[in-house]
């Protein structure tokens, strides 16, 4: 299965690919979506295709996406809303199944605690991919993202063999 991870962000869309094969993790690909310019409009619609672009690419098998970090900022949390609308409507168009994760849940998966920082989350993702390198830190926060729905699916996969 491949799985792309996705950390929303006006400027920057950060994105990152994996395989999942059991227990075992590989790295497929990451980078960083670009958006110029002050116009809304225009940076949502080049996001849009930069994605779209990465997905007809990679052709993931589902996709997670980091939810948005509420700040005391009202109107930069509306427009990093509307980035991480995006980031859900370019897997969905894709008819890609979707997770969403806080962030806290996602370092808590990855590092071991909700409150790690970004110089943690990126040595685990390098100790869990061997050989990585980042495109900029919004693409290994995406493959944080990535990590973190492997291993919920995974977890859901044995509850239910244990179940059945």
């Amino acid at each position: 299965m491949k799985i792309i991870g996705i950390d929303p962000g006006l400027r920057n869309m950060g994105w990152g690919v994996i395989a999942v094969d059991g227990p075992r993790l590989r790295h497929l690909g990451n980078g960083i979506v670009h958006s110029q310019g002050d116009a809304l409009g225009p940076r949502l619609a080049t996001l849009y295709r930069g994605l779209c672009a990465v997905i007809a690419e990679h052709a993931p098998d589902a996709a997670a996406v980091e939810q948005t970090f509420v700040n005391k900022d009202a109107v930069g949390t509306l427009k990093l809303g509307q980035a991480r609308g995006i980031a859900l409507l370019a897997p969905a168009e894709a008819g890609l199944d979707i997770g969403e994760y806080a962030p806290n849940a996602v370092k808590k998966t990855v590092v071991g605690v909700g409150h790690a920082a970004k110089d943690q989350i990126q040595h685990m993702v390098r100790f869990m991919l061997p050989g990585v390198e980042f495109a900029g830190p919004d693409a290994a926060d995406a493959l944080a993202v990535a990590i973190c729905h492997a291993h919920h699916i995974q977890g859901r996969r044995i509850r239910i063999k244990v179940i059945a």
